[in-house]
């Protein structure tokens, strides 16, 4: 799915892919899914510069980007694709960002997913951004 990362966006995203979940019965991915996709958003809204003005210092509202979730062996990888080459800087707990309000929405993806990663593009056209979750096993129904 292809769209801007606009606030007001970014809540479409999330019912969008809600309802592929449930369409999916990952009912219970939903919350870790969505979560994780607020903060990869999040970023893509507030960092990456459109396709060819990376780090000019403009930040224009035209920030497409793509989202694909991919289902294949009991895991569901959520990926966000910009048009910006440079990846994100991972901010943690060190000591001198620990009265920090923001800058940790990569740590928040790590600690909720099974996996994550970034790439660029082998033609600097941008990068992706993923994670992955475990599908729960199947709850077979009482006899």
């Amino acid at each position: 799915m292809e769209f801007q990362a606009l606030p007001s966006r970014i809540g479409q995203v999330r019912r969008i892919i809600s309802a592929q979940l449930r369409h999916w019965r990952l009912d219970a991915l939903a919350d870790a899914t969505a979560l994780g996709l607020t903060e990869l958003l999040a970023n893509v809204h507030r960092h990456a510069a459109p396709e060819g003005r990376a780090g000019d210092g403009h930040a224009p509202a035209d920030k497409h980007c793509t989202v694909e979730l991919s289902l294949a062996w009991n895991r569901l990888t959520v990926s966000v694709h910009d048009h910006d080459p440079r990846l994100p800087q991972v901010h943690g707990s060190a000591t001198h960002e620990q009265l920090s309000t923001s800058g940790r929405g990569l740590a928040l993806v790590a600690s909720i997913s099974e996996s994550w990663g970034m790439r660029t593009q082998p033609d600097g056209s941008g990068k992706t951004v993923w994670f992955s979750l475990p599908v729960p096993a199947p709850v077979d129904p009482a006899p």
